[in-house]
């Protein structure tokens, strides 16, 4: 218990925490979006993906659980690591860090603050559905359409997306630093790899809004249940 106690609460165990928790959240974006991407392939893609989730509540209701623990873990361990920096520098340096640190590191509490917040409307929008007056339990793929044709919600999630992508370049090479790869002869690496990967999920998952917008993504077609009308008695002759 001391130990562990110790290493949580040294900067060593709060940076493994934020690399672990962040590489968790990472392949969850990935996968989300992924998973998103089915829109382009049907109307019923979606629907039978969110389908095939709710049959499997253990593993979906798991899966929460282990990313609401990462991302509490993950704010954790990054107010902790801020406040452990602010109490080390002196008088003058924050000047001096400023000048050398880059734009996606300055504005991390910032883009955090904003995809918390975006997180939060997020699962009330598209997963309860209280913040979506078109709303209809099951219907995956219209809630989605219906719910980005709203120019508002749209413009929320692309400057959400942006947020996000600052994050991840950032975490990526934060993450990269953790596990001891913070070296000139892996910089150039560690920089196209942080920023490819932020590239692919703001690019990917702002074509959802675009798409839905430009009419490219439209909702499915109403399901007319087709009723075979009785025969007349009197129209039929002998």
């Amino acid at each position: 218990m001391n130990a562990a106690k110790a290493f949580f609460g040294s900067t060593i165990g709060q940076k493994v925490v934020m690399a672990v928790t962040g590489l968790i959240l990472f392949g969850f974006v990935l996968v989300h979006m992924a998973g998103n991407l089915q829109v382009y392939a049907g109307p019923t893609k979606l629907d039978e993906y969110g389908e095939l989730l709710r049959k499997a509540p253990a593993l979906l209701w798991g899966a929460r659980l282990v990313l609401l623990g990462s991302a509490l873990a993950h704010v954790w361990a990054m107010l902790s690591l801020t406040k452990v920096n602010m109490d080390a520098r002196p008088t003058g340096y924050r000047v001096e860090t400023y000048k050398k640190s880059d734009y996606a590191s300055r504005t991390m509490r910032l883009t955090g603050i904003t995809l918390g917040a975006f997180i939060v409307f997020h699962i009330l929008h598209l997963t309860t559905g209280t913040v979506h007056p078109q709303f209809v339990e099951g219907a995956v793929h219209n809630n989605f359409v219906f719910g980005f044709q709203a120019p508002l919600v749209s413009g929320f999630y692309i400057v959400a997306m942006l947020c996000l992508g600052l994050h991840l370049y950032h975490g990526v090479w934060s993450m990269t630093q953790t596990l001891g790869l913070a070296h000139p002869k892996y910089d150039l690496l560690r920089h196209a790899a942080a920023t490819a990967f932020a590239a692919i999920i703001v690019a990917g998952n702002i074509s959802f809004p675009v798409a839905v917008l430009a009419g490219i993504v439209k909702p499915a077609a109403p399901v007319i249940a087709q009723a075979t009308a009785p025969a007349d008695a009197t129209s039929v002759r002998e």
